[in-house]
């Protein structure tokens, strides 16, 4: 007999027993756990729960998983007032099952580059599908990896096609997430709507916040002790996603502008990354406008 590694989210209404209930169905399915969190929000009421486990295959390989989701779908409706329940949330997913991501960025290659690096050293849990931009200067980039990319002109005129094509590209690559990698366009409601849960950006951060081309130059001439980088996931509400990760550091006066700029860049790499590895690995959970993240 050979294992198969699964991971088990949900999210409910909080109640007793959830935990006990879930234990004991994969164990009389001849589960074993191997990685248990869970989380209840006092202030949303909700309940979060994530389970790593390994389940029996057969001589071909192939574990009942059919017969998982369906004891699970089962068990789940006890969890909300029906099986179809809206309020009730989750997921069942091979591990071995890396997710596809398509990555946009404009000019900035920085948190390309390092997702690239990532991924070729076996450091990042996804696949790159391939690159989209709507400049064509990292292409160079891209396929030196050999990612395939795609040069995707937008303007205030073509953005709904060309986000037409984006979803093309999704489609065909079988992609399941896009990752913005200092992609500079603001991406429309539908295409936020539609691709709920599914996006992620990365944004400088800093406090106050400063906005448009030259950030790190007005952090500077203001004189902050910290700059930052937020990774969150994208909705319609600009930059006001769900948080994911974050990432600071301390500054100082004698720090130049493009000295601010280099440290800013790190820091957008790391928290992205690390976004991005959570994402593939299941450990976000959304909880309305925030996470539960499963580290």
């Amino acid at each position: 007999m050979s294992e198969r590694e699964y991971i088990l989210t949900l999210s409910c209404p909080d109640s007793r027993g959830i935990v006990a209930a879930v234990a004991n169905l994969l164990s009389d399915h001849g589960c074993n756990i191997t990685e248990s969190q869970q989380y209840g929000d006092h202030y949303t009421g909700r309940f979060f729960l994530r389970m790593q486990f390994l389940a029996e295959a057969g001589e071909d390989g192939v574990v009942g998983e059919d017969v998982l989701r369906g004891a699970f779908a089962a068990l789940a409706g006890d969890f909300g007032e029906g099986a179809g329940d809206p309020v009730v949330e989750w997921s069942l997913q091979p591990t071995d099952a890396r997710p596809r991501m398509i990555v946009m960025v404009s000019k900035f290659g920085h948190c390309l580059n390092d997702l690239l690096y990532r991924q070729r050293s076996g450091l990042l849990d996804v696949d790159i599908a391939a690159v989209v931009s709507n400049h064509p200067d990292l292409e160079f980039l891209a396929t030196s990896y050999g990612v395939d990319f795609h040069h995707l002109p937008v303007n205030a005129q073509t953005k709904l096609e060309q986000e037409a094509r984006l979803l093309e590209l999704v489609d065909s690559y079988d992609a399941d997430l896009i990752v913005l990698a200092r992609y500079m366009q603001v991406l429309s409601e539908q295409l936020c709507t539609k691709m709920s849960g599914r996006i992620i950006n990365i944004h400088h951060s800093f406090l106050p916040s400063f906005k448009g081309a030259r950030p790190y130059h007005q952090a500077h001439a203001r004189g902050v002790k910290l700059i930052g980088a937020t990774a969150h996931y994208v909705t319609a509400d600009l930059d006001e996603g769900p948080i994911i990760e974050q990432e600071v550091s301390r500054v100082a006066h004698t720090d130049s502008p493009e000295r601010l700029t280099a440290i800013g860049r790190d820091l957008e790499s790391v928290a992205l990354a690390r976004a991005v590895n959570w994402h593939a690995q299941r450990r976000v959970l959304m909880n309305g406008e925030k996470t539960v993240i499963f580290g």
